[in-house]
């Protein structure tokens, strides 16, 4: 499994962030362009991730996005574990947001 720094990620070309936090954690904020799948959904919505792009797992703290890279790369694809989650993304000053557009928060 491989893991990827908040910043790196951010500056990963063409990477498919995948936020598999629970919808409140979501809806409160998240990296902009992400796209969420919760954790127990991700078995039945596989279909909706790119085979083709690099896949980053973010989580609040890096400990379900690590599971989920670890299924996903037995799978075949090419994913990575954003470390420390969420909660580093926003202590990097990396910026967080709502659905609206609006500055979020880590929850």
């Amino acid at each position: 499994m491989a893991d990827v720094d908040p910043r790196t990620a951010a500056d990963l070309p063409d990477a498919f962030l995948l936020d598999v936090r629970e919808p409140v954690e979501w809806i409160a904020g998240h990296a902009p362009g992400a796209v969420h799948i919760p954790m127990a959904e991700l078995g039945s919505r596989q279909q909706e991730l790119p085979a083709e792009r690099t896949i980053v797992a973010i989580c609040r703290s890096g400990m379900r996005s690590a599971a989920v890279v670890e299924a996903l790369t037995r799978a075949g694809y090419d994913a990575h574990n954003l470390v420390g989650g969420m909660h580093e993304w926003a202590a990097e000053g990396l910026p967080v947001v709502r659905d609206d557009g609006a500055p979020g928060v880590v929850a």
